[in-house]
């Protein structure tokens, strides 16, 4: 039923606004390699060995392969590191005000958590999704990286348009 409404609206010429309650995309280049280093750059960095996270603020950028994730604030979750290995990220907790690019498509949301061993980024909080032309809004969008996909939920937005 939606596919047969999509397609009455684009072959009819008129530009309208769908909406609906989760649907699923591709999401950047086709497949992201999430065992590539992870490069972290931030103004200042503090970091706790108790717990084993580190909090970097102002102007993060971090990059993974073709992804690159900002935000002013992102809190860096280690994983216990195994006897004679140094410790690894485990997630990415981007708060503030996140921009999410992988290839050509870019998302934003208010914040984004990245669990690198599942490969997984959830943005949640006013999530805005640009594809070349097409924008997409929702609550929340969860990215599967090495899959190049998305699924976006909450009250999805798009407008669609016609030829001109």
């Amino acid at each position: 039923m939606t596919a047969v409404l999509v397609l009455a609206i684009a072959t009819t010429g008129l530009a309208g606004i769908a909406q609906a309650q989760s649907t699923n995309l591709a999401f950047g280049v086709i497949q992201q390699d999430t065992s590539l280093p992870v490069e972290v750059t931030a103004d200042s960095l503090s970091v706790s060995q108790q717990d084993g996270t580190a909090i970097f603020t102002g102007n993060v950028v971090i990059i993974q392969g073709e992804m690159r994730l900002a935000a002013p604030r992102v809190l860096v979750v280690y994983a216990e590191a195994t006897e004679g290995q140094q410790a690894r990220i485990a997630r990415l907790e981007a708060t503030g005000g996140v921009t999410l690019v992988s290839g050509p498509d870019a998302a934003e949301a208010e914040r984004a958590d990245y669990n690198v061993d599942d490969g997984e980024v959830v943005m949640q909080g006013n999530v805005l999704l640009t594809q070349g032309n097409s924008a997409l809004t929702s609550e929340r969008m969860t990215v599967d990286l090495e899959g190049g996909t998305a699924q976006m939920d909450g009250r999805v937005r798009t407008i669609l348009r016609g030829s001109d």
